[in-house]
């Protein structure tokens, strides 16, 4: 499940690397949301660092904070599907989502 051994790039539309945004990942299944990091945002997936290891192909819900600054926004909220994950350092998960609807 790793693009970077692989060494091909499939990605279709321009990244917008958002530096370590606050992410929330909702596990079906339990209670508390998980913290994460969206390291970079395109028209139709993100990437988030998180302590979770999925499976590919699972699907989530996952809320990403307003960059912030003097215009605030809603999180965005999706429901993703991992297409990839690799570990980035000792516990620590770096995956590939597609979003695959807006929640409101």
């Amino acid at each position: 499940m790793d693009r970077h051994a692989s060494g091909i790039e499939r990605r279709r539309n321009v990244r917008v690397p958002l530096g370590g945004i606050d992410a929330l990942v909702h596990i079906p299944g339990q209670v508390q949301p998980l913290a994460a990091k969206c390291t970079d945002l395109a028209v139709g997936g993100l990437t988030l660092v998180c302590r979770y290891v999925p499976r590919e192909g699972e699907q989530f819900r996952v809320e990403v904070a307003s960059p912030g600054g003097q215009r605030r926004f809603e999180p965005l909220n999706v429901r993703v599907s991992v297409k990839r994950c690799h570990p980035v350092e000792d516990g620590v998960y770096e995956m590939g989502v597609e979003i695959v609807e807006i929640l409101t």
